[in-house]
């Protein structure tokens, strides 16, 4: 039975948290609010290069050190669900639930702070920044808040999901997330005398048409990848052709190799194209997030502390969605779950909301997680 007394404690906080909502490498106030809840719970901070984020020791007998982690940030989207703690801040809202994550990991931090004397170790607490610009767990982990730490745990609310239900998978959970810009640069004309230039429009075209060949004819089928063309810009009247044009977009997988050759490809077939139309491109290549994959043993405690507390576990579809979360596993085990909070929009939507009931429960949910792997480590069974 969850404590009311928690739940109404949680409920105010992410509250709180929603109305005030801060952008990654932004999260000063967010930062503030943290820091002063943790010591309110007489936690001890830890020191910090950087200017947001929150890191934290919970220190309990001589063991391992897992962390438990939680992002923090928000996005520059206009809140357009009308509740009465809507954003206050104009342009800004967590549309993704990161302040679900952040009370939700505050309401685990004082589990844990009331049952340190018994821990079989010491949980490392992180509130992480930039989450949603993809570079916030690198940033920490060059902080050094990764220093000696044995797995990782974390979740993210899943709006399809009631309240009550646990998406936990070993394996590949998340994609890996690349984004591109192409610009294509040949000579431009008047619209009625093609002739005189070097048609970007049209080339811009084809190439789009070719990229979703990438994937069609040069993945297997039996393997996964996304090649997204999201923006085109290009051109300012109607009887001119430009010169430049330029296309942005997103590419997905869950295999490294996979990844690479989609990378290869994509260079080979946008560079062949453009010198066939007489033409120049330039490719800006972001690397975001790795794929996420879960720790198979990590995920099989999960599922047994899940049931403990009689959610409903599931084996979710691997989501083309990215996550930063993934950084922190290409140096240490961890596992990372979807937890259901019954939304009627998806994640980045202006109408985004979570059922505030499923707080709690996730509190729990990473309290007794955390204790859990701690007694496995311990013991060598991980």
């Amino acid at each position: 039975m969850v404590p009311l007394a928690l739940q109404q404690q949680l409920v105010e906080i992410r509250r709180h948290l929603h109305q005030y909502p801060e952008l990654s490498l932004q999260e000063y106030e967010t930062t503030s609010y943290i820091q002063e809840k943790l010591q309110q719970y007489g936690i001890t901070l830890r020191d910090t290069s950087l200017a947001t984020g929150v890191f934290a020791d919970i220190i309990g007998q001589s063991g391992p050190i897992i962390a438990v982690r939680a992002d923090i940030d928000a996005l520059p989207i206009t809140e357009a669900t009308q509740l009465p703690y809507a954003s206050k801040i104009a342009g800004k809202m967590h549309a993704c639930g990161h302040d679900f994550h952040t009370a939700a990991l505050l309401g685990a931090a004082q589990l844990l702070q009331q049952k340190r004397l018994e821990m079989q170790g010491t949980v490392r607490l992180i509130f992480q920044p930039a989450e949603e610009l993809g570079g916030g767990a690198a940033q920490v982990i060059a902080d050094g808040q990764l220093r000696d730490v044995k797995a990782i745990i974390g979740l993210h609310n899943k709006p399809d999901l009631a309240v009550g239900t646990v998406g936990i998978k070993a394996g590949a959970l998340m994609a890996a997330v690349d984004a591109f810009k192409i610009t294509i640069t040949g000579k431009g004309s008047h619209a009625a005398i093609p002739q005189a230039g070097t048609d970007v429009i049209v080339t811009a075209a084809q190439l789009i048409t070719q990229l979703q060949t990438i994937v069609s004819r040069n993945v297997s089928p039996l393997q996964s990848a996304v090649v997204s063309v999201t923006a085109i810009h290009g051109g300012a009247t109607w009887n001119v052709l430009p010169e430049q044009v330029t296309l942005e977009g997103t590419i997905r997988t869950f295999d490294e190799h996979v990844r690479q050759k989609v990378k290869a490809r994509f260079y080979q077939l946008t560079e062949s194209l453009t010198t066939m139309h007489h033409q120049q491109s330039a490719i800006i290549w972001q690397e975001c997030p790795p794929a996420l994959h879960n720790h198979a043993s990590l995920a099989q405690k999960s599922m047994q502390v899940a049931t403990q507390q009689n959610l409903t576990v599931i084996e979710p579809e691997p989501t083309m969605g990215g996550e930063d979360f993934a950084q922190y596993l290409r140096h240490i085990p961890g596992i990372f779950t979807f937890f259901g909070t019954g939304g009627t929009e998806e994640w980045h939507h202006p109408k985004f909301t979570i059922d505030e009931t499923a707080l709690a429960p996730a509190a729990y949910y990473l309290y007794e997680s955390a204790l859990q792997i701690l007694i496995n480590l311990k013991k060598g069974d991980l």
